[in-house]
């Protein structure tokens, strides 16, 4: 499986090399990589449909539990299905649909890196490198959605899509990391055995709390739900790839595997199917105001999306089973209605769904796909959309006092769902061809050929539903804790309430799909509301916190060094100063603490204080460096004093060094002004003071500790027996941290060079000027 997932991986790294090889009739060669990959999943049917589970682990850096641990079960080969024999197709037709684009190589690039994070994503068993695979989505999506980086609209549209997406993947590291330490593992496996330890644990709201953000960021749920539409700036192929089978459906498979850990507690519950229910219903009513086909696909997505999540939340075998069903049937018929759109931009150069008619008299097969992916999204019978749909009915009536509200609200989304199927996928063929586009024609077959076998896929599998029944369906529910074959996918169930709900949902579908027609002026008059919609209120709250920050910046990070210091200090004595206040009663010391003060010691003090007085009061800046002088001098004495001559001779070098360079520096700066602001002396002198005594109570809280020896006694013993010498302090600095002492004087002599380099650079412009 770590061959299978690294695939994409190399693809990508091969292109950067060899890339120039796919931009022409070798492109469609591209295709060959995930129909290997579908291929090597299709394998493992037989295995999985039996019950049995494949795993595989790697280690990878085990001291942090991370690990490349990778599970095959009904979940992830569904998912692994989809993604490469959907990837299949979109390959190849990208081959015809970007044919002699200058980066198509590139395009490919993006392409194979997003399925290789994909299949990472979904295989993993090891929370931490799901996650790495989770940002490695969001970081390949990113490219893809702003490929055509010209337009400012994709590179927005890009940005807001990582944004969202990604700050979702703060959550699910954070919730990674809280849920680990509750489990003490890692392992996905692992933590299902715990799940009851879990539940009980104080932290489990806020795992619950982040998991939730990290899959409604990535699955576009209701209010993060505006970055998808957005994100249909991008290629034709990415729309169907990352919105139709892959990317937005990873929140809906981190919330499907992580329902046997942290599922079935009424707070995921009702979570769940709250916040499906708002984003399918209110995304289902948005497409009746969409006029771009994109827009129309994109919010009846984001409507799925939300039934995924409803479906979820209810949590019952009905449900889970409705929910695997509908993973297909979204994938199939909303990835058909994709690829079928950008066909209809690719030959008339426009998706506005008001002024395409009649286009099956030019290009009948991609109307006949597009016919039968309406029907699908429909619930339609025969097709594999009205088992999925019936399914979803069934769900909702055995919910109990609920039943009714939750049912009426399904049939409403599902109606809304049939019409935004019916503009998308009939509505462009139908009618009188426009003059404008007579001289349109059918495109490559590698442009037709994909939609139409995913479009007669969803009628094969709606007649025959024991193809995916045993080999895919049951296997998922299993994996989610549930028995999945105790529910036999049927075509026809006999004359019953749901298949009444259906009847119902078709007819006022189509009532509303012939009666209400979509149009600018509605779109106009539903975008009056935009300064409500959520997308429009986190932008202002973004701009608010804009705004917020660059004050705050300008009053920390204003340009003038003596604030930066300031503030500092302050934060310094603040935090210090209360840990003294709340810490306790004072020091208790007593005379042994101090030793007695010697004649010497009082004289140097008193030129200290004296030189401190002087560098204060002083009119002249070369006076006040004299003094700063002064009172390092003073220091070096007292280390003399305490035996300390190696710190004394270092302590002497640099001051005498610092004052050098004072003086040199002062030498070019205007004659000292005198101009005195006694108030910001006071100032000063009040912060000054303030650390000083700060940095008195941390001395007289030193001396009250205990002296712990045990370190100064190891170098003490060893200093000559491991290293030869007898200057411990010495021997620390060049053996026991030489490589730490050697990096320091790497950085001093790097700085050097630098320095050496524009002292020279100045003296040649000054000995040259044309230079």
């Amino acid at each position: 499986m770590l061959t299978a997932i690294l695939l994409g991986f190399i693809f990508s790294l091969f292109l950067v090399f060899a890339g120039k090889f796919i931009k022409g009739r070798l492109a469609v060669l591209s295709a060959l990589v995930p129909l290997s990959l579908f291929i090597y999943f299709l394998s493992f049917i037989p295995q999985i449909s039996s019950g049995e589970v494949i795993r595989q682990n790697y280690e990878w850096v085990p001291s942090f539990g991370l690990n490349l641990n990778f599970t095959l079960d009904g979940l992830s080969l569904l998912f692994s299905l989809l993604i490469t024999g959907i990837g299949f197709l979109v390959f190849a037709y990208t081959a015809s649909y970007l044919k002699g684009h200058d980066y198509l190589d590139r395009f490919y690039g993006y392409l194979g890196m997003f399925m290789g994070a994909m299949l990472g994503l979904v295989l993993s068993d090891n929370l931490l490198s799901m996650f790495i695979f989770w940002e490695l989505t969001s970081i390949s999506s990113f490219f893809l959605i702003g490929f055509n980086n010209t337009s400012e609209d994709s590179r927005k549209s890009a940005i807001l899509a990582l944004a969202i997406t990604g700050s979702g993947g703060f959550l699910l590291l954070a919730g990674a990391l809280l849920l680990g330490s509750v489990a003490g593992t890692y392992s996905i496996t692992e933590m299902i055995g715990q799940s009851d330890m879990i539940i009980q644990s104080d932290s489990y709201i806020w795992i619950l709390i982040l998991f939730f953000g990290a899959a409604f960021t990535k699955s576009a749920q209701f209010p993060f739900h505006f970055w998808l539409p957005g994100a249909m700036k991008a290629p034709t192929p990415v729309s169907t790839y990352l919105h139709s089978a892959t990317m937005v459906k990873a929140g809906i498979y981190l919330l499907l595997r992580f329902t046997p850990v942290l599922g079935g507690e009424d707070v995921w519950n009702t979570t769940l199917i709250t916040v499906g229910g708002i984003t399918m219903f209110y995304a289902a009513v948005h497409t009746l105001f969409r006029t771009d086909l994109k827009g129309v696909l994109a919010y009846s997505t984001i409507s799925i999306l939300g039934l995924l999540v409803f479906l979820i939340g209810l949590g019952t075998q009905y449900a889970l089973t409705a929910a695997a069903v509908y993973i297909v049937v979204h994938a199939l018929y909303k990835a058909t209605l994709f690829l079928i759109t950008g066909i209809i931009d690719h030959e008339t150069g426009s998706r506005d769904v008001t002024s395409l008619a009649g286009l099956r008299k030019v290009m009948m097969p991609v109307a006949i796909a597009g016919f039968l992916a309406a029907l699908s999204s429909a619930g339609m019978p025969p097709f594999v959309g009205f088992i999925g749909k019936d399914l979803v009915y069934e769900s909702t009536l055995d919910m109990g006092s609920w039943s009714l509200f939750l049912t009426v609200l399904a049939i409403a989304t599902n109606i809304l769902i049939l019409y935004a199927g019916f503009v998308a996928g009939i509505k462009p063929f139908t009618g009188k061809l426009p003059e404008k586009f007579s001289k349109v024609h059918l495109p490559n077959f590698l442009m037709w050929v994909p939609p139409l076998i995913l479009a007669v896929l969803g009628i094969i599998i709606g007649i025959f539903p024991g193809i995916i029944n045993d080999s895919l369906i049951a296997p998922v529910v299993d994996s989610v804790g549930r028995e999945g074959g105790e529910v036999k996918l049927k075509l026809w169930h006999g004359f019953n309430l749901v298949l009444g709900l259906s009847a119902v949902t078709l007819a006022v579908g189509a009532l509303l799909y012939f009666f209400f027609k979509p149009s600018a002026k509605k779109e106009k008059d539903i975008s009056k509301l935009d300064f409500i919609a959520p997308k429009s209120l986190i932008l202002d709250f973004g701009d608010g916190f804009k705004t917020f920050s660059a004050k705050w910046t300008y009053i920390l990070q204003n340009g003038f060094l003596r604030n930066y210091v300031t503030t500092i200090v302050l934060v310094l004595v603040g935090m210090v100063g209360y840990s003294f206040f709340i810490g306790g009663n004072g020091f208790v010391l007593n005379s042994d603490s101090f030793s007695e003060i010697t004649f010497y010691e009082v004289v140097i003090m008193i030129v200290m204080f004296v030189a401190v007085a002087f560098v204060v009061a002083s009119k002249s800046r070369l006076g006040a460096v004299v003094g700063m002088g002064i009172v390092g001098y003073a220091i070096c004495l007292l280390f003399v004093i305490y035996s300390a001559p190696d710190l004394a001779m270092t302590q002497f070098s640099i001051d005498t060094l610092t004052v050098i360079l004072f003086v040199l520096v002062l030498s070019g700066l205007p004659k000292y002004l005198d101009i005195v602001d006694y108030k910001a002396r006071i100032r000063d002198g009040i912060v000054a003071s303030s650390l000083g005594i700060v940095i008195f109570l941390i001395s007289l809280a030193v001396l009250n500790e205990p002296v712990d020896k045990e370190v100064s006694e190891f170098y003490a013993d060893n200093a000559y027996v491991l290293a030869k010498g007898k200057n411990v302090v010495n021997v620390i600095l060049v053996d026991f941290r030489g490589a730490d002492t050697f990096m320091e004087i790497a950085v001093l002599t790097i700085a050097a060079l630098g320095v050496f380099s524009l002292l020279k650079l100045r003296l040649d412009k000054s000995e040259n000027p044309k230079k």
